[in-house]
C-alpha cells in the first residue's frame, strides 16, 4: 500500500509489521461532526479496510480534546459545565460515526483522563532542558529542537501567522521565542485547574495528544494524522515534544486529508459555514453519503455541494442489486489496486461503475464499507 507522507513530500510505499498502529486527532466535542470531521475519519476507515484486508491487525485511537479553549469559552456561553457539554457532543459524534459506517475505534481516550501523563511528560521535558517555566506557565523552547518546521515546511514567517491564527499567542511576552508553545497555563478563575508541582492550571492544547498517544500506542507510531490544517502547529509541536523527551521517531508515516469547503471558504466552527453528518444522514441512506464522500480523492481541498450528495445517492440506487452472477474477484482486485495507489478512492468507483452487468460487487463495496 502507498501513501503520501506529509513529512517527506512523496507517495511512499508502507512497510508495516503485522501489528499497525494509528493515531487520528479526534473532535472537541463542543458542536456537531461536520463533513471535514467525516472526510477524515472516513479516510482513516477505508486505510483500515485495506490495510486488515491485506492480513494486518489494526489499532487505530481517536482522542478526545475535552479540555482546551475552544470547549470551555462554548460551555461558558451556553452556562454548562465543560464536562457536561462534552458528554452531549461525544454521544452525538459517536452516533453520526456508528450512521456513517465508521470502524470502531481501538480507544478513544479523553485528554482529562491523561492528566498524570501530561504533567510527567511536561516534567521530562524540563529535565531534558527543551521546557522552561515563565509567568506562571511552562513553554516549549523551539529552539532545543533542530527538526522544528520539517514536518510542515513552513518558514518562520508563515509558523508565525499560523501559530497567532490558532491561538498560539506569539506576542506573550513570557515567551523566549515567540513560536515557542504552552505545555501548562494557569487556569482562569471559572475553569477546570489540576494541581501540579508548577501550581493549579490545565493543559496546553498540543500536549494533550502526545501523552494520548504515548500512552496507548507507545513511543513510535505507525500512521499519525488528520486534517491538513492539523500540521501545523498541532503536529508540528506534537512531534518535537514527543521525539524530544523519548529520543525516536514519534511517527512513521504522517498522512493529512484535504479540507472540505462550503461557500468558497473552509468548513469550520469559527466560521459557522457547517453541513452536518447527523443533518445529511436524516435525509439519505448512510451509503450515499458515504459515496458522495469517497467519489473525493482525500488528499485534495474540495468544496460540498448538493451535487454530491445526488452523486451519492445516484451510485447508491445503482448498487443496489449488487449481487450478480458473474465473479466480483477481478473487481475487487481493481479496488484493491486503486486503493493501494495512495487511496484512489475515486478510481476504485469507477471501477465499479464500469464493472460488467451481473458482476457480483459486493465484495468490492464491502472494501469500502459501503453497505446498501
Amino acid at each position: 500500500m502507498r501513501l503520501f507522507e506529509t513529512r517527506r513530500q512523496e507517495v511512499v510505499e508502507l512497510e508495516l509489521a503485522p501489528l499497525v498502529t494509528m493515531y487520528t486527532c479526534g473532535i472537541t466535542p463542543y458542536d456537531a461532526a461536520h463533513l471535514g470531521h467525516a472526510s477524515v475519519y472516513l479516510t482513516y476507515d477505508v486505510i483500515q479496510r485495506r490495510l486488515r484486508d491485506l492480513g494486518h491487525e489494526t489499532r487505530c485511537v481517536r482522542n478526545v480534546t475535552d479540555v482546551d479553549d475552544d470547549i470551555l469559552r462554548k460551555a461558558r456561553e451556553l452556562g454548562v459545565h465543560y464536562l457536561d457539554l462534552a458528554a452531549q457532543e461525544l454521544a452525538r459524534f459517536d452516533r453520526d460515526m456508528l450512521g456513517l459506517g465508521i470502524l470502531p475505534v481501538y480507544a478513544e481516550p479523553r485528554a482529562t483522563s491523561a492528566i498524570p501523563e501530561i504533567l510527567s511528560l511536561i516534567g521530562r521535558a524540563l529535565e531534558a532542558g527543551v521546557a522552561y517555566e515563565a509567568g506562571g506557565s511552562i513553554y516549549f523552547r523551539v529552539s532545543r529542537f533542530a527538526d522544528f518546521g520539517s514536518l510542515s515546511h513552513l518558514g518562520r514567517d508563515e509558523m508565525l501567522v499560523l501559530a497567532k491564527e490558532n491561538g498560539g499567542n506569539p506576542e506573550d511576552p513570557h515567551k523566549h521565542d515567540p513560536l515557542d508553545f504552552v505545555l501548562w497555563q494557569p487556569s482562569l478563575t471559572d475553569e477546570p485547574a489540576w494541581e501540579s508541582r508548577w501550581g493549579p492550571g490545565r493543559p496546553g492544547w498540543h500536549i494533550e495528544c502526545s501523552a494520548l498517544a504515548l500512552r496507548e500506542l507507545g513511543e513510535t507510531i505507525d500512521v499519525h494524522g488528520g486534517g491538513r490544517d492539523l500540521v501545523f502547529p498541532h503536529h508540528e509541536c506534537e512531534a518535537a515534544q514527543s521525539e524530544s523527551v523519548t529520543g525516536r521517531p514519534f511517527v512513521r508515516y504522517w498522512v493529512h486529508v484535504g479540507l472540505v469547503g462550503l461557500d468558497g471558504a473552509k468548513m469550520s466552527k469559527s466560521l459557522g459555514n457547517l453541513v452536518f453528518v447527523s443533518d445529511l444522514l436524516a435525509r439519505v441512506p448512510a451509503a450515499a453519503l458515504r459515496l458522495a464522500l469517497l467519489g473525493h480523492h482525500y488528499r485534495g481541498d474540495w468544496t460540498w455541494t448538493e451535487a454530491d450528495l445526488r452523486l451519492g445517492s445516484l451510485r447508491a440506487a445503482a448498487y443496489e442489486d449488487s449481487t450478480g452472477e458473474l465473479d466480483g474477484e477481478a473487481l475487487l482486485d481493481d479496488v484493491r489496486a486503486a486503493l493501494d495507489d495512495d487511496l484512489d478512492t475515486p478510481a476504485a468507483l469507477r471501477a465499479i461503475d464500469g464493472a460488467p452487468r451481473g458482476t457480483d460487487r459486493g465484495p468490492a463495496l464491502a472494501l469500502l464499507g459501503v453497505t446498501l
